[in-house]
């Protein structure tokens, strides 16, 4: 049930980061690397403060913080070309095929429901986002594949994680001067950076509250979860965006959100309840006090 009620808190926030993304960048309220430069800072500076606060020192790694940076800076790129059905496409199908290829080479054995759930869901995230599908640009379908591939790595990494908040405070502290210098480089190519009020503020949340403590609920979620069953559930998040875009920016509620909704939900609890076959690895144990992934 913990894990439960975490793996649902962090999905939340995930959806809650798309929309404040999509409201960011498609308004052009600030540019894309500027976004993702913010954004990380704004992780770094919350999570740092509150760990300090309690007493606490940032751990983390900077493979964890490498694999941060490549999701954040390619997915804010990525939506300058793409429309949000392609981008959650790619990103998504990249996240299925890294965290899943990694589960089987680890020697993970999703049993056959687990695979029939997974199946189901892919198929209902294909159905949900077909009619807005277009014929992707190279450089942006390239850019998310490699934030989806990256947020696969960076999962895989926290799975092994016995101290969510301060190895998800170190990953942050060392990606925003990196993220930083990206939206510097871009400023200077670019010779200009859009920043509005706006556009800070949404970065800033998405930041410090959908990112940096929705990475920490989710890194203390993975801790119960296979990373088949870990990158099944994330194929809720298109779900999750899509109502709250009814709820928050007056989209509309279609026959196709409902019947797709129901395809991925559905896959996705027939996918987690499915029992692990004998001789399944299970998830790693905590990893000592160090907090190291």
């Amino acid at each position: 049930m913990k894990t439960a009620v975490l793996t649902l808190l962090a999905l939340v926030a995930f959806a809650a980061n798309s929309l404040l993304a999509r409201l960011a960048l498609v308004e052009g309220a600030i540019d894309a690397a500027s976004f993702a430069g913010i954004r990380l800072a704004a992780g770094a500076v919350l999570l740092a403060v509150l760990l300090l606060g309690r007493g606490g020192r940032p751990a983390g790694s900077w493979g964890g913080a490498v694999a941060l940076f490549l999701y954040a800076v390619p997915f804010a790129l990525a939506y300058l070309t793409l429309t949000a059905a392609t981008g959650a496409l790619i990103l998504f199908a990249a996240v299925q095929v890294t965290m899943v290829g990694v589960g089987l080479r680890r020697g993970e054995r999703p049993g056959p429901r687990e695979w029939v759930g997974l199946a189901v869901a892919v198929a209902g995230l294909v159905y949900l986002v077909s009619p807005g599908l277009a014929a992707p640009s190279p450089v942006g379908a390239a850019a998310m594949a490699v934030a989806g591939a990256a947020w696969g790595v960076y999962s895989l990494l926290g799975r092994g994680s016995g101290r969510p908040a301060a190895t998800t405070a170190g990953n942050f502290v060392r990606a925003a001067p990196l993220g930083l210098a990206a939206m510097a480089a871009a400023g200077l190519a670019a010779g200009a950076v859009t920043l509005t009020w706006r556009g800070v503020l949404l970065a800033v949340v998405s930041g410090a509250v959908t990112s940096g403590l929705g990475y920490v609920v989710w890194y203390a979620a993975l801790a119960g979860l296979t990373a088949t069953r870990a990158a099944t559930v994330q194929l809720a998040v298109p779900v999750l965006t899509a109502f709250g875009g009814v709820a928050l920016l007056g989209e509309p509620v279609t026959l196709r959100l409902v019947v797709a909704s129901a395809l991925i939900l559905g896959g996705v609890l027939l996918a987690i309840r499915a029992r692990r076959p004998a001789g399944s690895v299970r998830p790693p144990a905590a990893a000592a006090p160090g907090g190291r992934p």
